[in-house]
C-alpha cells in the first residue's frame, strides 16, 4: 500500500469515518494475521504513521519505501511519491489548491454527481479525473511529477517505479523506465496489479464491475445440462 490509507488531514478538519472504512482496515489486518505479507508505505496524508517506520503493527510492515521484484525479473522502486514534490517545479499550486479547499470542492461535486448518475442508472464517473488533465497547470504538474519519478528510479538503477500521491493512475514507459501509478480509491477507483507472468495492469473498478455483469448474466440464462457419464 503506497500511502494515504487514512486521510488524517480530513479527519482533523472534522471529516467523517464511515463504518465501511473500518471494515477495510479490519480486512487488511485479517489478511496480515492469516499470513499474507502486507507492506504499508505511509504518505503525506497519513504521515503520522512515519513515526513507526521499521515496526510491525498488527502484522503490517511499515517502511519508508520498498524494492519490489516482479515475476519477470524487473526491479521496482515502490514509494508514495510526496518526497518528489520538492523536485517538481510549480508543484505547490496542485498540492495547495487541489490538496486543500479546491480538492474538497471537487470531491463534494464528484459525490453528488455520482448520486445523480446512480439514480439515472449510469455508471460511476470521476469528475476530478476528468478536470485535472484539462487544467493546464494541473496537467503540467502531473507530467513533471511522472518525469521526476522515472528520473529518480533511473538514477537509482531501478527498472521502474510504483507510486501514488497524485491521484492519477498511469502505466507507461518514460525514457526506458516503467512508470506505474495506482491512482486512488476515492475519485478514480483504480488499483495496480501484477499478473503471474510479471505483467502490470491498472484495473478500473467501473470496468471490472461491468465485466462481472457481462460474465454473470449469460450464466443465469443458460439451461442446466446433465453431465454425461464417464
Amino acid at each position: 500500500m503506497v500511502g494515504d490509507l487514512i486521510d488524517f488531514w480530513s479527519l482533523r478538519k472534522g471529516g467523517r469515518w464511515p463504518a465501511g472504512h473500518g471494515r477495510v482496515l479490519k480486512s487488511l489486518l485479517a489478511k496480515a494475521k492469516q499470513g499474507v505479507r502486507v507492506i504499508y508505505i505511509p504518505g503525506n496524508h497519513d504521515e503520522v504513521a512515519r513515526d513507526y517506520l521499521g515496526l510491525l503493527v498488527g502484522g503490517v510492515e511499515l517502511v519508508a519505501e520498498y524494492e519490489h521484484h516482479t515475476a519477470d525479473g524487473r526491479r521496482f522502486l515502490v514509494t508514495h511519491g510526496d518526497e518528489l514534490d520538492s523536485a517538481v517545479k510549480c508543484g505547490g499550486w496542485l498540492t495547495g489548491m487541489f490538496g486543500d479547499w479546491m480538492y474538497d470542492v471537487l470531491l463534494f461535486a464528484n459525490r453528488w454527481t455520482n448520486r445523480l448518475r446512480r439514480r439515472l442508472n449510469y455508471p460511476y464517473w470521476s469528475l476530478a479525473n476528468f478536470l485535472k488533465p484539462r487544467i493546464g497547470q494541473a496537467a503540467a504538474y502531473i507530467a513533471r511529477f511522472e518525469a521526476a519519478a522515472a528520473r529518480e528510479a533511473r538514477h537509482r538503477g531501478f527498472d521502474g517505479v510504483i507510486c501514488g500521491h497524485i491521484h492519477q493512475a498511469a502505466l507507461r514507459d518514460i525514457g526506458g523506465v516503467c512508470y506505474a501509478n495506482d491512482g486512488d480509491w476515492i475519485e478514480s477507483c483504480t488499483a495496480l496489479v501484477e499478473h503471474r507472468d510479471g505483467r502490470l495492469e491498472v484495473l478500473h473498478w467501473v470496468d471490472e464491475t461491468a465485466r462481472c455483469r457481462v460474465w454473470t448474466a449469460p450464466a443465469a440464462a443458460e439451461p442446466e445440462v446433465e453431465p454425461e457419464a464417464a
